[in-house]
């Protein structure tokens, strides 16, 4: 069984995280990796739930918007200690491209999703945050994708979220569209009535079964 994460090493990454110690953060990933702890349990249970736990104690107002930004940019510096064994995976000869909604500007949500799908084989293209609708369709008909995956933070990007469906649907109407993220978490499945391409994934999981299915 491949070894785990000692919880013990989760909550002082956290610690680390919230008070903005980036070198006790990569000390503690470097660590992980050296144990060959699977690349999927550092990216969840440090580097996506370092920010959740970051997200609650900001939404409580235990911390600043400036210690929040903080934790971001040492999560986005601290990726590039997994990407060696990341780019190591075979690839699937699949293709996502990876956006936030139009308008947001959170996309670390998003930038794990892409690293999800080259943990799984995929190629992906994250194209950032705040991508112009006017952007989707040239990038798109050049790398030619296997899907389009889209994350959406705030609630408030749903009406952005529904015309780049809109958007992608008039030129690329097969593509799949996989929307995520806590932004879209309780949506009326009604919204979507009339979006057959469009794949609304509540879990990681279900996503990840996307990819290995594909």
């Amino acid at each position: 069984m491949p070894p785990a994460i000692p919880s013990e090493d989760i909550l002082a990454y956290q610690d680390a995280l919230r008070r903005g110690d980036k070198r006790a953060c990569a000390e503690i990933v470097q660590r992980q990796v050296d144990r060959d702890v699977p690349l999927r349990s550092i990216f969840l249970a440090l580097f996506q739930d370092g920010l959740y736990e970051i997200g609650r104690l900001w939404e409580e107002n235990r911390i600043s918007v400036a210690i929040e930004h903080l934790a971001t940019s040492i999560t986005l510096s601290l990726l590039h200690i997994v990407y060696p064994r990341l780019f190591r995976i075979p690839r699937t000869g699949r293709a996502a491209i990876v956006a936030t909604a139009p308008g947001e500007q959170h996309y670390v949500g998003a930038r794990l999703v892409a690293d999800i799908c080259e943990l799984h084989g995929w190629d992906s293209h994250f194209v950032g945050s705040n991508t112009p609708l006017s952007e989707f369709r040239g990038i798109i008909e050049e790398k030619r994708p296997d899907a389009l995956a889209v994350s959406v933070t705030l609630r408030s990007s749903l009406p952005s979220l529904l015309t780049l469906i809109d958007t992608v649907q008039a030129f690329a109407p097969d593509l799949p569209l996989i929307i995520g993220g806590q932004g879209v978490a309780a949506v009326d499945p009604a919204v979507l009535v009339g979006y057959p391409a469009v794949r609304h994934h509540r879990t990681l999981d279900e996503f990840e079964s996307f990819l290995a299915a594909a």
